[in-house]
């Protein structure tokens, strides 16, 4: 399979280039806790064993950045961190990773009267001061509300799409043009579609691929297969992640996925042809990483997979997220959404909140809720 890579512009991270037509890069998120330095530090070293280009850490407080100082010094690995909600720690741990990753549609949720550009601004002289590169993260569950209020709520890729395009164009102008975005979705087919719109207006871009809220082996890795193949196949597409459900002694797993299909799809061994049934029950569940507030998250989302066995049939879709951060937004597209706080699940249908309820109390409750929804399609055949 010939594949002309498109001409994006290189970026350094580390000892890696990324765009440029360099080899696509794999990299992962860290799942540990980040304060729990030992355990971080193992997993680093067993992503890079694995073959990752980059590993991300979460940091989302001082003492996660008091962490990371520490982890920098025990692993060889190129380090990303990912600044949550707060713009602020940029200053903080910059000092220690090789890129930066900020979330446009998190920036609002600190110092709320300050423009974001003010913010980003600070984020940039940090990477400038620090020599670190920049991942403009754009995620389909915590778009920028001021682009969603501008569009039809149906339209969920035109908001992804403007908020990536004009922090590219509000970074250029600061002569910042070290940095790659990502635009990501629980459904492939938008992954597909924002991508190769993005990389039709900024082809000079680097991409970061990835369907978030993959879900589980090997649901999950099919599902990152179909877009990739369809992306990379195009040229698009210079770092990858597969984002999967995992225990945290499996996580390299996705270094390994990522780096099969990459091979798979240069050898021209893909599956181009395979589409997600669009008829059939579908199960969303974001990856493993350390914003997870209660690692009975992972076995929850297993036995959703199990239990809802009997409804794979229907037209109806069913998320299952580990954190606050991204489950509330990233719920709300689906029929059925649980997302997992440190005692309590959170259930709701759709948009509505049904209430919190035990690790123990969930399954039941949800098996109550997916019944009445097969029950209304049911009756609309």
């Amino acid at each position: 399979m010939e594949i002309k890579r498109n001409a994006t512009r290189p970026v350094s991270i580390g000892d890696i280039i990324v765009g440029d037509f360099n080899p696509i890069a794999v990299q992962s998120m860290t799942a540990t806790k980040t304060q729990d330095i030992d355990a971080t530090v193992a997993q680093a070293e067993a992503y890079r064993g694995a073959g990752a280009g980059v590993v991300r850490i979460a940091v989302d407080s001082p003492k996660d950045a008091a962490a990371l100082a520490e982890i920098r010094s025990q692993t060889k690995a190129n380090l990303a961190v990912d600044l949550q909600e707060n713009f602020r720690l940029a200053e903080a741990v910059a000092p220690y990773v090789d890129k930066i990753r900020y979330n446009p549609g998190h920036l609002y949720h600190h110092q709320r009267s300050k423009p974001w550009q003010d913010k980003v601004r600070f984020i940039i002289d940090q990477a400038l001061e620090h020599d670190c590169a920049i991942r403009i993260g754009v995620n389909c569950g915590s778009v920028d509300p001021d682009k969603k209020e501008r569009y039809d709520p149906s339209d969920s890729i035109t908001p992804m799409l403007e908020s990536a395009l004009e922090h590219c164009e509000f970074v250029d102008s600061l002569g910042f043009t070290r940095y790659v975005v990502s635009l990501k979705d629980s459904d492939p087919q938008k992954v597909i579609e924002v991508n190769t719109k993005f990389a039709e207006r900024r082809p000079d871009v680097p991409l970061h691929l990835g369907v978030t809220e993959a879900g589980m082996p090997p649901e999950g890795v099919i599902k990152t297969r179909i877009a990739f193949e369809q992306l990379i196949g195009r040229g698009i597409g210079d770092t990858v992640r597969v984002s999967l459900t995992l225990p945290n002694d499996r996580k390299p797993e996705e270094i390994d996925a990522g780096r099969q299909i990459v091979d798979d799809i240069y050898a021209g061994r893909v599956r181009t042809v395979v589409k997600l049934n669009d008829k059939a029950l579908n199960i969303i569940s974001c990856p493993s990483c350390s914003r997870v507030e209660n690692e009975a998250f992972i076995d929850l989302a297993q036995q959703v997979k199990q239990m809802t066995e009997y409804a794979k049939d229907y037209d109806i879709t069913i998320a299952v997220m580990g954190c606050r951060v991204n489950g509330p937004g990233e719920t709300d597209d689906a029929d059925l959404g649980l997302w997992c706080g440190p005692a309590k699940v959170n259930l709701k249908r759709g948009p509505e909140p049904l209430g919190a309820f035990g690790y123990d109390e969930i399954l039941p409750r949800l098996q109550k809720e997916l019944d009445a929804l097969i029950t209304v399609k049911t009756a609309k055949v």
